[in-house]
């Protein structure tokens, strides 16, 4: 089983931006915990970060027939990627979407996402730990797909 992991614009500062919002913990240190939490769960990651919105739909799209599901944190382009929204659904696989912060505590210009309708659900508000369930739930569902 292969997960494709993508982390939106910013998301390369964590640790340094906002950490009373975002926390302390750096982007290389959930990628790590969540290849280990994988490793324990019997699947690979394929892990991208970018912050220009192109190019994580050409990872998208390089990615069809290869991955099995999609664990994404948009950031910023939660509220108007929707080039990225229309990569996601070419794969025609599942998909998570994360955030660090609870996005529906925060400005309401945040508390939209165009993802919402396309993903199998979201996990919001734990901080580096809405990874790490995100991931989780998102194996579950494919495991109970393939019966």
């Amino acid at each position: 089983m292969r997960i494709l992991v993508l982390h939106g614009p910013n998301l390369n500062m964590l640790g340094q931006r906002q950490p009373e919002i975002y926390g302390a913990v750096t982007l290389d240190e959930i990628d790590r915990r969540l290849a280990a939490r994988a490793a324990e769960l019997g699947c690979e990651l394929a892990v991208c970060q970018a912050n220009g919105e192109g190019q994580l739909v050409d990872r998208v799209q390089a990615e069809v027939g290869r991955c099995d599901g999609i664990l994404i944190n948009p950031g910023a382009l939660t509220h108007y990627g929707l080039s990225l929204r229309d990569a996601l659904v070419i794969p025609g696989v599942p998909i998570v979407e994360v955030h660090l912060s609870n996005i529906y505590a925060r400005e309401p210009w945040r508390q939209h996402s165009v993802f919402a309708a396309i993903a199998l659900g979201q996990v919001c508000g734990f901080g580096w730990r809405s990874y790490i369930a995100g991931l989780e739930l998102l194996v579950a569902a494919l495991k109970d797909r393939a019966g």
